[in-house]
């Protein structure tokens, strides 16, 4: 039987307000930058402009834009499913597709970038048997998603390397060194999953018997994806194409607006986008990501307001589908059937 961590001492709530004071702060700050940025970039431009520029984008366009988003997240489940089918976790794809629709949406809603994460590992927590392998395929998953993320990029940056200088220093060099960096370490993990419970060691000191059980189910299931490379292999390809196609859905919405972007700088500047916004120093994104593309454009020779327009009705089109992810929540019957077995942490 797993033990439980003892109960909170009731002097921890003293302890508690600090945190709790902390977290304000941490949040106010995350609110005046991207509030900030986005004056800042906002009184830089003609907003008449902007906003004519956004107000006549081809609908048709845009129409096709959502539908490479649906396909995208389509895309995404199936490979969620592979990874979780590589450590012999039965569900359903639509199972999966409803989740990652409910994940989109707390992802576009809540002032978090991890709350779709929480939604995934709840729902297939039942079927896994275990939270702790549900949160592991979940991070493999991310992982796996950053690396095809990091290869768009390179394969992006050495298209338009061809044809125009390197903007911001991101030439494929260093994306494609980076990306070799991020296999050798992801193998690594694979290869010697023994490692990743010596690093982990120091928790046990935290409540030994939980964390080193907790510490035992990621080992195995860590040693478990090294026996199903396919799977992993899958998976890489996966989130390749779901990069592919979040560069399309920009594409679609650059044309939408008449920006001449050329879809290799799209490649690059896409994924560079969500890596800056991963940075926990602003409120889902907003006004680091304005202010990327807006630097991006600049060294182009291209408008700030066909920037701000791009990034703007991106993530307008990103809110509105993800509506969808509120109606599944709200009409769907939670998590995917368990096979049987109770769940453990």
């Amino acid at each position: 039987m797993t033990t439980a961590p003892p109960d909170r001492n009731p002097d921890d709530n003293a302890a508690g307000r600090p945190r709790g004071g902390r977290q304000i702060i941490f949040w106010l700050v995350k609110i005046v930058v991207s509030a900030g940025l986005l004056y800042i970039l906002l009184s830089r431009v003609d907003l008449s402009r902007l906003w004519v520029t956004a107000r006549t984008a081809s609908i048709p366009w845009l129409i096709g834009a959502l539908g490479l988003y649906f396909a995208m997240v389509l895309v995404s489940a199936w490979r969620w499913g592979v990874l979780l089918r590589a450590q012999h976790v039965a569900a359903a794809v639509m199972e999966l597709l409803q989740s990652y629709l409910v994940a989109t949406f707390f992802n576009n809603f809540l002032p978090s970038n991890i709350g779709g994460d929480v939604v995934r590992i709840r729902d297939t927590a039942p079927a896994a048997g275990s939270k702790t392998l549900a949160t592991t395929i979940v991070l493999v998953d991310r992982g796996i998603g950053l690396l095809g993320l990091v290869f768009v990029a390179a394969m992006g940056a050495s298209l338009a390397a061809r044809s125009s200088p390197v903007v911001g220093g991101l030439g494929p060099g260093l994306l494609w060194l980076v990306l070799a960096g991020g296999l050798l370490s992801g193998a690594t993990v694979l290869m010697m999953p023994g490692s990743v419970g010596r690093i982990l060691t120091p928790l046990k000191a935290l409540h030994q018997e939980w964390v080193e059980e907790r510490i035992n189910r990621l080992v195995t299931a860590l040693a478990r994806f090294r026996e199903v490379p396919t799977a992993l292999a899958l998976g890489f390809a996966g989130g390749v194409v779901v990069q592919a196609i979040l560069v399309g859905f920009y594409a679609a919405i650059a044309r939408a607006i008449h920006v001449p972007l050329p879809m290799a700088h799209l490649a690059v500047l896409v994924p560079l986008s969500f890596v800056v916004q991963m940075a926990p120093v602003s409120v889902n994104g907003f006004g680091v990501r304005e202010a990327t593309f807006s630097f991006y454009f600049a060294q182009l020779g291209l408008p700030l307001e066909s920037a701000l327009a791009l990034s703007f009705l991106g993530a307008a089109l990103m809110m509105i589908f993800s509506l969808s992810g509120a109606a599944v929540y709200l009409t769907r019957s939670h998590g995917v059937p368990a096979s049987g077995q109770p769940i453990t942490s």
